[in-house]
């Protein structure tokens, strides 16, 4: 065959169709990459656009290694929130501690990024916008892997066939759902609930974190410029309360009863929860399965391996989860390259899901002898210069993929 006839074959071959259920984050990164790989790829999120503003995320280690070689790195360095203080207080109000944050999260000062999660998600989206189909208002509402593809019918009430699936519909995915079954199979409850959402910043704080804690308890108030702060509540909870996760209402109903006698800004605090249009409630949980793939349908990011924000590795698991499974896929058929996949990733995956150990320790002890105990650490680690990075975050070195022509 001539050189030509390899051209011609090339520009003639069909190019294989995916399907990724999710606009977050591991949706477009994997998208990028498929693409580059000579894929045919299209994106569903049931929300009307790219979900703007959030929480401020990290992307630590490796994950940086995936952002420079998408090209994003200088916009998110410029995006960078830089967190110059972290204060610990009592539950009288006194002060505990005041620390730089990378001593408390292991982060890497002047390497490692924190910026808010819409910037992220942005940049992500413009990376590969033109490159993919992005169908908003929409989701997948069965699959069928009965043939040589995947069946797909929408909820908008199109169906549409393609060769292999991915879920990167996050922790309380769907896609795993029709897969795998039901999520309390690979849910692993931490022993915590919590609801984060936006009020004034009537604090006078700047780029900073102020926590409160009492025994099972912690109310924090982020700033990440001077305008809004993000308030956090997290408590401790025997069992995950499974009638609040779909009712708002029961939701601040009860965080408001579990923080009702807490002194310090909570009062405020409760008071702007019931009127915030942005509350966010979850349970502090895991996912952990024993296989992320089954046919020719895949997970990544959340949807597989939610490691908890105990890690703060969700964001960096999330982007290099999608770059090891597109990479893998590269000049391979999806069993194969799924086993490439779940064999080079699981291992890293399973070094950061370990640090939760380390987070929940930190950040929200549950009796007053360990909140004391917590409270001396603290005391001493304020004399200490920040710890340079934690291994897990770099555990995985990138691999280079050969992209098709």
């Amino acid at each position: 065959m001539t050189l030509t006839d390899q051209q011609t074959k090339t520009r003639t071959t069909p190019r294989r169709k995916i399907l990724i259920s999710g606009a977050g984050i591991a949706g477009p990164v994997l998208a990028y990459w498929l693409n580059r790989y000579g894929y045919a790829v299209t994106v569903v999120e049931k929300a009307g656009a790219p979900r703007s503003g959030g929480y401020p995320i990290d992307v630590r280690g490796t994950a940086l290694d995936v952002v420079r070689r998408m090209g994003i790195l200088p916009r998110l360095r410029d995006s960078h929130i830089d967190l110059r203080r972290l204060t610990f207080l009592e539950e009288d109000g006194s002060e505990v501690a005041l620390l730089h944050p990378h001593t408390v999260t292991g982060g890497v000062a002047g390497r490692d990024l924190e910026v808010r999660r819409g910037d992220l998600t942005d940049a992500l989206y413009t990376a590969v916008r033109d490159d993919a189909e992005f169908l908003f208002n929409d989701s997948i509402d069965t699959l069928d892997q009965s043939g040589h593809g995947v069946d797909v019918t929408f909820r908008g009430g199109s169906r549409r066939t393609f060769d292999m699936v991915f879920g990167a519909d996050g922790t309380h995915s769907r896609t795993r759902e029709m897969l795998f079954g039901p999520e309390e199979r690979f849910h692993h409850y931490l022993g915590y609930c919590f609801a984060v959402f936006t009020m004034r910043n009537t604090f006078g704080l700047s780029h900073e974190t102020v926590m409160w804690n009492a025994p099972g308890r912690a109310a924090a108030l982020y700033a990440v410029g001077d305008d809004e702060v993000h308030a956090f509540l997290n408590f401790a909870q025997p069992e995950p309360p499974f009638d609040a996760f779909r009712d708002p209402r029961a939701q601040r109903d009860l965080v408001a009863t579990v923080f009702a006698d807490d002194g310090w800004e909570v009062p405020g605090m409760l008071a702007a929860l019931r009127d915030a249009d942005d509350v966010f409630f979850d349970a502090v949980s895991q996912i952990r399965m024993p296989r992320w793939s089954s046919g020719r349908v895949a997970l990544v990011g959340d949807a597989a391996w939610a490691p908890s924000f105990l890690t703060g590795q969700g964001t960096s698991l999330s982007l290099v989860g999608a770059y090891m499974l597109a990479g893998s896929l590269a000049e391979r058929d999806h069993a194969t390259g799924f086993a490439a996949y779940e064999h080079s990733t699981r291992e890293f995956v399973t070094m950061n899901q370990a640090l939760v150990g380390k987070g929940g320790a930190t950040l929200f002890p549950t009796t007053p002898q360990a909140l004391k105990e917590r409270n001396d650490r603290l005391r001493n680690l304020s004399a200490m210069p920040a710890e340079e990075g934690r291994p897990a975050h770099s555990a995985l070195t990138l691999p280079e993929f050969t992209p098709t022509s």
